[in-house]
């Protein structure tokens, strides 16, 4: 669960996509969203079509909550998008849900878009300039509209020729009236799958949204690929030429289900195998081991596991508040953290206990579970963290533009200890976290968070990204 960063480090969304005509695609793409949740809880949204009309239903709040009554409906449905959004660029209004709609010269266009591009200001502004009108404040638009500008013939081209003008993270379903496309960008920052259904195809951020509808998991989608989807079947084209591999390391340490596969990587595998090796690194010893739930607690069993210490649940969640990262404002995020957490006093009480959490990015609610441990008995708490220090901002879909708002850019390990009240704290090395990638290839990630190695061309830095970012910060 953790502080998740601060007011600023903003993550993420979800992408789903249905092509089966005859079948309900809508709900399907409703279930596909409802697995994809934990990617964004701001709002969510479904586009529908026919093959001639186009329809979207979009609202804040859950997946539920927007599609309290009933899913978009639409008969001979053939095709459905969806989208869960937890702001990136842009604010958190309805003006900016996804799936958005438009109209052009070549028909209709729903387009959901997961990342961040780090060029879409100076793109915008270039657009705004020629007269083009924007109605939302999303990057996403800026796609759409260099979309409906682009000479080319077909959706697929114009679409390529879009992709090669912008930067950044980007994961893409589009829908034509009779088209389903995906395209993942040529770096692989955000994750993006293919799946088969009787009767169609499924493209979804994660694995998990397959499996939820009973689809086959077919593969990844390739980095700079765009898969396109229609009545003749599924086709491959890559749009881009082949760039350095960075696919993002948080997917594997929080941001993805610990049921879902990427790049082939088992989500889970890698979280468990980070636990093992804090247990070698730290050599912590105590009488149980606990997790911050839920994001701590497959780190904490590999612990328990290489250890011998046995785990025991010593934290309860309570399960119908939503998880404190992705909530918009600071006091929103600090009131839920009293919601959502209480140590069981039987459990703790008396023991030194070994809590393992997946990261540390301000500090602040670390130090409220610390100090709930203790006011419930713990005698000693030590803890141990599944990632490295979190030292440097994002600029691909987790916005942490402001570095000061790290505590582990300001603070050396023994001073976040002290600030987090805790006896004793250990942060997972680089190495040990590409350890744990079993059966990925460790260097086709991006690291940029915790080493400043960020995976852009040489000279070129991420739009807004002041210098000290690049920096190297000193040892402690």
């Amino acid at each position: 669960m953790s502080e998740r960063l601060g007011s600023r480090w903003k993550e993420e969304c979800g992408v789903f996509g249905v092509f089966a005509p005859g079948e309900d695609v809508s709900a399907l793409t409703y279930l596909g969203l409802y697995a994809l949740q934990h990617r964004g809880q701001e709002s969510a949204g479904i586009a529908v079509t026919d093959g001639a009309w186009m329809d979207v239903s979009r609202g804040m709040g859950l997946v539920n909550e927007v599609f309290r009554h009933q899913v978009p409906h639409m008969d001979g449905q053939r095709m459905a998008i969806g989208h869960v959004r937890y702001s990136t660029t842009g604010s958190s209004l309805l003006a900016n849900t996804q799936p958005l709609i438009v109209n052009y010269a070549g028909g209709k266009i729903s387009l959901a878009h997961n990342g961040n591009l780090t060029n879409a200001a100076e793109i915008r502004h270039q657009l705004e300039q020629q007269g083009t009108i924007f109605q939302t404040s999303i990057d996403t638009e800026v796609i759409l509209n260099l979309i409906a500008r682009s000479r080319k013939e077909s959706v697929e081209e114009r679409l390529t020729d879009s992709l090669n003008q912008v930067k950044g993270a980007y994961c893409i379903t589009l829908m034509t009236e009779s088209k389903l496309i995906g395209a993942r960008d040529p770096q692989g920052f955000r994750p993006l799958c293919l799946g088969r259904l009787d009767g169609g195809w499924v493209i979804s951020s994660e694995s998990c949204g397959l499996d939820v509808i009973g689809a086959e998991f077919v593969r990844d989608i390739a980095p700079g690929e765009m898969v396109i989807i229609d009545d003749s079947g599924v086709k491959s084209v890559r749009f881009a030429p082949a760039a350095k591999l960075a696919s993002c390391i948080f997917e594997y340490i929080y941001f993805a289900r610990p049921d879902s596969v990427i790049d082939g990587q088992s989500v889970h595998d890698a979280r468990f195998m980070m636990g093992r090796i804090l247990a070698r690194e730290s050599g912590y010893r105590g009488d149980i081991v606990i997790s911050v739930p839920d994001s701590g607690t497959t780190a904490a069993t590999g612990f328990a596991y290489e250890s011998g210490i046995p785990f025991v649940e010593g934290l309860m969640k309570n399960r119908y508040i939503g998880r404190t990262f992705i909530q918009p404002t600071q006091k929103k995020r600090d009131t839920a953290v009293k919601l959502k957490l209480n140590a069981i006093r039987s459990v703790v009480a008396g023991k030194s206990v070994i809590m393992v959490d997946d990261s540390i990015v301000r500090g602040t609610t670390s130090g409220k579970i610390v100090k709930m441990l203790r006011a419930a008995g713990a005698r000693e708490v030590r803890m141990c963290v599944s990632s490295p220090p979190v030292g440097y901002p994002c600029y691909y879909g987790i916005d942490t533009s402001v570095r000061k708002e790290l505590i582990a850019a300001t603070k050396s390990v023994e001073e976040i200890r002290e600030y987090i009240g805790a006896d004793a704290l250990h942060f997972l090395s680089l190495e040990g976290l590409a350890q744990a990638m079993t059966t990925a290839d460790p260097s086709h990630m991006c690291y940029a968070c915790f080493n400043s190695d960020y995976p852009v061309a040489q000279g070129e830095t991420p739009a807004g990204a002041d210098k000290y970012v690049f920096e190297q910060r000193q040892k402690c």
